[in-house]
């Protein structure tokens, strides 16, 4: 479980860097480890301990359970499994709401289209 978690954990850490414009060099310097450890945690080839995924949190500026989220060996303890949907949901929405108002253009412009190709085929 522990080496899908690494790959599952970089590919959640690699989408939001790249959604906010971060180079791997920003982030490194940001958390103070080098731009190679970025890589190798991006790979999933190395794993992040509790520290310095606190900081990568707060730095990205995502809850920790963002890089949870989608794992499919994740269970919400608490029960509330709605809970998990609702993070999602809620992090997409935030996101959303921060961008400039030419960037929601560009994003609904996007769907509008992803959604006339579904219909076309």
């Amino acid at each position: 479980m522990e080496e899908n978690f690494n790959v599952h954990l970089g590919k959640k850490l690699r989408i939001r860097r790249l959604s906010l414009g971060l180079t791997q060099t920003k982030v490194a310097q940001a958390i103070n480890v080098t731009f190679q450890q970025i890589q190798k945690y991006e790979k999933g080839t190395n794993g992040v301990s509790s520290n310095r995924l606190m900081q990568l949190s707060q730095f990205l500026k995502v809850p920790i359970i963002y890089f949870f989220e989608d794992f499919k060996e994740f269970k919400d303890v608490s029960g509330n499994s709605e809970q998990n949907e609702d993070l999602n949901y809620s992090f997409l929405s935030r996101t959303f709401s921060s961008l400039s108002k030419n960037q929601k253009d560009k994003i609904l412009q996007i769907l509008n289209n992803t959604a006339k190709f579904e219909k076309v085929g």
